[in-house]
């Protein structure tokens, strides 16, 4: 099955891969071995990021929902839910505490871990959004879309943006 995205964690002992066969997967990257499976999305997932000290993975799926994995236990934590569309990007802040996502339905959510729910939606591209970044304290998102674009937001009031 192809491999559609990979993140590493902070130490880079461990890699997630997002996978087409509905799954993530957790690599000891020394030994090249699988340590656990990360089951519980019903179709492909798109992309996984993980928090800089790799206790939560979260990942975007085909099934039109962000899905928060706790890595050690390899336990899925919540579901979230909200967009229309596949989500084919995710990024998470250093800390862990926020998630953006990029969907096909043209957003970009911006979501609380600890709860799993929806804080704020931004608007702004003609097409499918397939990618996002994250600055380290999450004030700042830049999305990458099907409609040619980079749009860069800012989710806080005083956060520079020059896209």
């Amino acid at each position: 099955m192809p491999v559609f995205g990979v993140a590493l964690s902070g130490d880079s002992l461990r890699a997630i891969s997002a996978s087409e066969d509905n799954t993530l997967k957790v690599w000891d990257v020394k030994g090249g071995r699988e340590l656990s499976t990360l089951q519980g999305h019903s179709a492909t997932v798109w992309a996984v990021a993980v928090s800089a000290n790799a206790r939560l993975t979260v990942s975007a799926s085909g099934d039109q929902t962000l899905k928060i994995w706790d890595v050690d236990s390899a336990r899925e934590i919540r579901t979230s839910e909200g967009h229309s569309g596949s989500v084919y990007g995710v990024a998470v802040r250093k800390d862990g505490r926020a998630a953006v996502s990029a969907s096909y339905d043209k957003t970009l959510k911006l979501w609380d871990v600890q709860s799993g729910h929806e804080l704020r939606t931004m608007y702004g591209h003609s097409d499918a959004v397939y990618g996002v970044a994250m600055t380290e304290n999450g004030r700042l998102a830049v999305s990458a879309s099907w409609d040619k674009t980079l749009k860069c937001g800012t989710w806080i009031a005083g956060a520079n943006c020059a896209l």
